[in-house]
């Protein structure tokens, strides 16, 4: 059983829903990454995800695009995130890492010299955002092979048969667009969301977590009451951009924000 199942069925079992925050890895600069996911676990984070940045990244708001170019300019790459989730399992064997990004990067790398060198780095799932649901049965099954959970997308436009695909060849949990558009939206509705959170339940088992228009804990909460998960991104993100030229300051700000969210949460318990 993966790290993302077990931490998810621990949390359904103590009546509590997963947080999941994201940065992406390498902004500002690389160096500073690990310490931004242990701030993360200790604010209450259960599962960690970390974007792999890229040149064009199509789903992405202003927000995390910008986030990409500051990582890159930094010299992050694919190789070099794994060598930080290396770095970061020294420390902490149990949070799960979710690696969200593109397709080009794996490619480039090989998917099975990927999914070989993500293992043993410590990874738990990848979520490739343009990763087609055609693809899906040839490639879910070989990151499986590695024991990396392949989590995919769904939005408010997905139709029941590719509902049906995600539960043939997704694993670990769903991710819910909340929102018609990019990352860093922010009109937020939860009945909307409870709503297709209920038509998801009925075509699929897994764990559905939330993501866009979270930003706080009362719309975390708000998405809470449906979901199994609340995923927090571009308000993150933001966080980091705004004090990037003093990025010691930054973990006791992630943690702290990620501590009012986990409150948040856990009042609905």
């Amino acid at each position: 059983m993966s790290r993302i199942t077990t931490t998810l069925d621990r949390l359904r079992t103590e009546g509590r829903k997963a947080l999941v925050p994201f940065i992406t890895a390498g902004d500002p600069h690389p160096n500073y990454t690990v310490g931004f996911m242990h701030a993360l676990v200790r604010g209450g984070a259960d599962i960690l995800e970390l974007g792999v940045p890229f040149s064009d990244p199509m789903a992405d708001g202003p927000v995390i695009q910008k986030a990409c170019e500051r990582a890159l300019r930094a010299g992050t790459s694919l190789r070099g995130i794994l060598e930080l989730v290396r770095q970061f399992r020294a420390e902490d064997s149990e949070t799960p890492v979710v690696l969200m990004g593109y397709l080009n990067p794996i490619d480039a790398f090989g998917l099975d010299a990927f999914g070989e060198a993500a293992r043993d780095a410590g990874v738990d799932g990848v979520l490739i955002v343009d990763l087609s649901i055609e693809e899906a049965p040839e490639t879910a099954p070989q990151l499986r092979g590695y024991g990396l959970d392949c989590i995919f997308l769904l939005a408010p436009t997905s139709t029941p048969a590719r509902m049906e695909a995600v539960a043939a060849y997704g694993s670990g949990y769903v991710y819910y667009v909340s929102l018609k558009g990019v990352t860093g939206s922010s009109q937020l509705d939860p009945e909307d969301v409870a709503e297709h959170v209920r038509e998801i339940r009925a075509h699929l088992a897994l764990p559905v977590a939330v993501g866009f228009g979270v930003r706080d804990a009362q719309s975390a909460q708000a998405v809470g009451r449906c979901a199994d998960g609340v995923i927090v991104g571009s308000a993150l993100v933001q966080r980091v951009a705004e004090l990037a030229e003093t990025p010691e300051s930054i973990p006791e700000v992630l943690e702290s924000t990620a501590r009012a969210l986990r409150d948040g949460l856990d009042a609905l318990a």
